[in-house]
């Protein structure tokens, strides 16, 4: 049987520097059907599938109002003021591109790989999925910026809808190493004030931290009218805590910091407290409206983010 057919723009797109190493030919495959479509009104530049605030000439009429005091002469209709001796103003909703900007956790946590992944850690592959994504974003001319970060940004790439933008996003997730330790909600909060434009905001990380932190800072995100899409990245590790005998355990953020211990004393408080932290946010997420996705490294990322994608196209 033969592989998936690639878009032409995917033959360029595997024949850049790097590009094999984050990403293969059968991933990008089960991708190029796939939209994004935001599900709220959104701001852009361009003339696209996603619905703007803005309204305008030469584009698809949405509705009347009444004229006030102040409207535009020139966009009164003066065909309904003729039929019932009313001012009422046409107005219009243009289509326009959708402006996203990924959020990659690039500290120590994200380290981590077990026994089941692989071979990848979970930052491995949140940058495979960041790469999925960019692609995506950017085959159906979309916006696309990307942002690392560990105690706090390290790089921004703003979001572009050039094709070869996409050159810019591989070398940086290709050079992105995880490392040192983070708060998520100060990163967040600072991002806020430096995505001015509503968009699609997605975030790839753990989410270790202190919650209550970060929901204010998610929260923050929506009060800008931002759309919010987390992919929480698992290792199968810490999702069942298989360890049975005397282990040692090390700290991926703060250097000397280990602890032998016996893990069938501690499994289940690890276990409940890891439920109470997962429902926590799970009621946070869904009370200011983000869609969440648990993605575990055991899973193909490709079909993970392809399911999700498949699913809110078709929700809509």
């Amino acid at each position: 049987m033969s592989g998936p057919r690639l878009a032409p723009t995917a033959h360029w797109f595997l024949s850049m520097p790097h590009v094999a190493d984050v990403l293969s030919a059968r991933d990008i495959g089960k991708f190029v059907n796939l939209q994004v479509l935001a599900r709220q009104v959104v701001e852009g530049t361009c003339s696209g599938l996603h619905k703007s605030p803005h309204k305008g000439f030469s584009v698809e009429f949405k509705e009347h109002r009444q004229y006030v005091p102040g409207d535009e002469i020139r966009n009164i209709d003066w065909k309904v003021y003729g039929k019932t001796d009313r001012l009422f103003i046409r107005e219009y909703e243009q289509e326009t591109n959708l402006r996203a900007t990924i959020l990659l956790d690039s500290s120590g946590s994200m380290g981590y790989t077990g026994s089941r992944s692989n071979g990848l850690t979970k930052h491995d592959y949140a940058i495979r999925t960041a790469a999925c994504l960019s692609y995506l974003l950017l085959q159906q001319q979309d916006s696309v910026g990307l942002v690392t970060f560990d105690t706090k940004v390290r790089s921004y790439i703003p979001p572009r809808a050039r094709p070869k933008h996409l050159q810019a996003i591989i070398n940086q997730l290709d050079k992105t190493k995880p490392a040192d330790e983070t708060e998520l909600g100060d990163v967040f909060h600072e991002m806020v004030a430096k995505i001015q434009r509503r968009g699609l905001v997605i975030i790839i990380s753990d989410l270790f931290g202190d919650l209550d932190h970060l929901l204010k800072a998610l929260a923050h995100f929506r009060h800008a009218r931002h759309e919010m899409l987390i992919f929480q990245i698992w290792d199968p590790d810490e999702l069942d805590f298989p360890f049975r005998q005397w282990t040692q355990f090390s700290s991926l953020e703060t250097a000397n910091r280990r602890h032998l211990v016996d893990p069938a004393q501690i499994r289940r408080a690890y276990l409940e407290k890891l439920a109470l932290f997962r429902e926590k946010l799970t009621n946070g997420c869904n009370r200011h409206r983000i869609n969440l996705v648990p993605m575990s490294t055991d899973q193909p990322y490709s079909d993970a983010v392809a399911a999700y994608l498949g699913l809110r196209r078709r929700s809509r």
